[in-house]
């Protein structure tokens, strides 16, 4: 049966337009998966598949695709996610980081750090996910190594583990010392394909001897077993040794290694793809994959091999004219083939699994089976959801499902031509399957179509889409901000619901304190104070169910309110007429009856925007941030600009990336990414 020790499922994260899809373009090329190299300006790459992407020149949907490659003469699958860089699309990063095993954070040499390129990071950190950082765009003006690297200790509160230093910078930057070999490598034809190994420059060898000595000390500051190999062999330690160290090192996330290079230029890529091999982790180095079982929800490990029962998550949903349904899913343990009988847990139906492909993009082979560790698409499972578990009947789980931030911004869609009705309505199913952070509803008052999204490039695109892949053409109004509101009181309550029918009546008391939770929680902070057992536990998680319910419609406009806090403190019963739904709808009651006496506010979504403009738009700028409401938070100098942050209500915001190219005259870039809700101000 195969192992999967030495497949390597990595995934690329960045700020948008650091390189990402042109460094996989070249990693798929000296891989032997594509034979001509593309380029994003060119709308000829391999992961952009999608007519939207060629044109824009971005990655809006995460595109996967499998490789190979050697090291060492062990052969290497490579599962590659590209996944995009700007925030609208940030949910494609989210459910690509909860399948990885490994990520490559891409950094800019001339940008470095960007608010983006944070949150990214620390979507990995939150799935404990081992990482490696490529400075690229080493051959641009301003690039500047060093300096990058000290940012990525202070900005992403990591240990960087510098592995290479750049030969040359800016057009003068032609290749990179190897300092675990101790070798200096060149690039110098166009295609990248070949390099040249020569001994290094006399001028860097103080520089090299400072770096090798750093490598080796911090080493031995996180590595237990290097570090008695270090100070009690000393000079017997081997390459191998250090590698070994490295891998253990960036497996357990105390040190991160840094490697550079130049992607468009194809100067560096191949000890990249080197790096991941030896440094990122297999799907049997993680540890156990943890779930619950559905029937008793006792929690339950199985290992991550293919002698395991059967367990993988789907992570995207694609509906394709011609396959239909396409799930794609990671295997995390066990083994499925085609013609298998599998478990859906969410939906409790058992189903069979008609065709197994191995996805190469837009592309796909069909294969006869998956094993741990295995990225594939499935094809048979008609009622499924992103994040829903797929496992055997023998071993139920359900695995952790994937969550999905809440859309901000909306706006009102219909079809253009009367005519388009009921293709309207199942283009919209499809969409809403395909990407599960946008959401659709039906405002009462007007009977429109609601469909909201993370930000303006995102429903745009979403409209843009209807058009393209499904001929629906839409019409949309105004764009419209997703507020929230909040408590500022808390107060005590008792809340008694009486109903007498003909047969049996109904009744439930409950007794409660309301108000806020705690700053930075969000959701509903339920706290269970009952003694005596005047209430059944089996009622009280109905309690906190119809709190739950009722919080989604706050007293000022119907928007959720951000967090609540119950303590049920006491309440009664009534021995033949109370049921656990009686107490349920208690607590929907009195949310209505007295929420407006917790003084709620509303809330409104607050972006912050990075701009990055010359310093003679400073006061252009400036102007601009102010007649938005905004607050300047930080202006930073770096290689030959002025880089802005501010907070600005979403609700200004719109049409900011036009008016920005006005006021600079098309030289400033600007990106923007959810900050906060605070109160709205007046």
């Amino acid at each position: 049966m195969r192992k999967n020790y030495n497949t390597r499922n990595i995934g690329i994260i960045a700020h948008v337009d650091a390189g990402k899809t042109t460094l996989t373009e070249r990693i798929l090329y000296y891989t032997g998966q594509i034979h001509r190299i593309g380029n994003v300006d060119d709308g000829n790459t391999t992961m952009d598949t999608d007519a939207i992407e060629r044109q824009k020149g971005i990655t809006i949907s995460s595109a996967a695709i499998s490789t190979k490659w050697t090291v060492d003469g062990e052969m290497y699958p490579i599962n590659i996610i590209d996944t995009p860089g700007h925030i609208d699309f940030m949910v494609e990063v989210e459910r690509s980081l909860r399948v990885l095993d490994g990520v490559v954070a891409l950094l800019c040499a001339t940008s470095g750090v960007q608010p983006q390129t944070e949150q990214v990071w620390f979507q990995a950190v939150k799935y404990d996910i081992p990482r490696l950082c490529f400075i690229n765009k080493m051959d641009r003006q301003g690039a500047d190594f060093f300096a990058i690297v000290e940012e990525i200790r202070s900005q992403l509160s990591a240990t960087p583990l510098v592995l290479q230093i750049p030969i040359g910078a800016e057009d003068n930057f032609c290749g990179m010392i190897d300092l675990i070999e101790e070798e200096a490598l060149y690039w110098e034809d166009e295609t990248g394909d070949t390099w040249l190994t020569r001994p290094i420059p006399d001028a860097m060898l103080p520089m090299v001897l400072e770096y090798r000595n750093a490598l080796l000390e911090t080493l031995a500051e996180h590595d237990e077993v290097f570090f008695e190999r270090y100070f009690t062999e000393g000079q017997l330690l081997g390459n191998a040794d250090i590698v070994a160290a490295i891998r253990r090192t960036t497996l357990n996330g105390s040190l991160t290694p840094i490697l550079c290079g130049a992607a468009y230029r194809n100067k560096a890529v191949q000890p990249l793809i080197d790096a991941i091999a030896k440094f990122l982790p297999a799907p049997n180095d993680r540890p156990d994959v943890e779930g619950i079982v559905p029937e008793t929800e006792e929690t339950v490990k199985l290992r991550r091999e293919a002698d395991e029962h059967f367990s993988a998550l789907a992570f995207k949903i694609v509906t394709d004219k011609y396959m239909g349904k396409l799930s794609m899913v990671r295997v995390y343990s066990g083994r499925i083939a085609c013609g298998d009988t599998v478990f859906l847990p969410r939906t409790r139906e058992r189903v069979r699994i008609s065709r197994i492909l191995q996805i190469r993009s837009n592309k796909a082979i069909d294969i006869q089976n998956a094993v741990a560790g295995d990225i594939v698409g499935l094809i048979g499972i008609k009622d499924i959801r992103t994040g829903d578990t797929i496992c055997s009947m023998e071993r139920p789980i359900m695995l952790e499902a994937i969550s999905f931030p809440v859309p901000v911004l909306s706006l009102a869609i219909e079809p253009k031509s009367s005519e388009d009705e009921r293709l309207f309505a199942k283009v919209l199913s499809n969409v809403l399957l395909e990407d599960p952070s946008l959401s659709m509803r039906m405002d009462e008052q007007t009977g429109q179509t609601i469909l909201s999204g993370m930000g303006e490039l995102h429903l745009e695109v979403t409209i843009e889409r209807m058009l393209i892949n499904h001929g629906l053409e839409v019409i949309t109004g105004k764009p419209k901000v997703f507020y929230k509101e909040k408590f500022i009181k808390t107060l005590e309550w008792k809340e008694r619901f009486v109903k007498q029918n003909s047969g049996s009546g109904q009744f439930a008391e409950i007794v409660f304190t309301i108000g806020p939770a705690e700053d930075g929680l969000e959701g509903l902070d339920f706290v269970d104070d009952v003694h005596g057992g005047v209430i059944p536990k089996e009622f009280i998680s109905y309690v906190k169910k119809g709190f739950e319910e009722a919080m989604k419609e706050g007293p000022i406009g119907g928007y959720p309110l951000e967090n609540m806090r119950i303590v049920l403190k006491d309440g009664s019963t009534h021995k033949v007429d109370s049921h656990a739904m009686d107490f349920e709808i208690a607590a929907r009651n009195a949310f209505r009856e007295m929420a407006h006496l917790c003084m709620p506010v509303l809330m409104e979504p607050i972006m912050l925007v990075e701009i990055v403009g010359l310093e003679e738009h400073t006061g252009s700028i400036s102007g601009d941030i102010n007649r938005r409401k905004g607050v300047i938070q930080s202006i930073s100098y770096k290689s030959g600009r002025n880089i802005f942050l501010a907070w600005v209500p979403l609700s200004n915001t719109f049409g900011y990336i036009s008016d920005l190219r006005t006021i600079t005259s098309g030289r400033a870039t600007i990106s923007m990414r959810l900050s906060h809700f605070q109160e709205v101000s007046n």
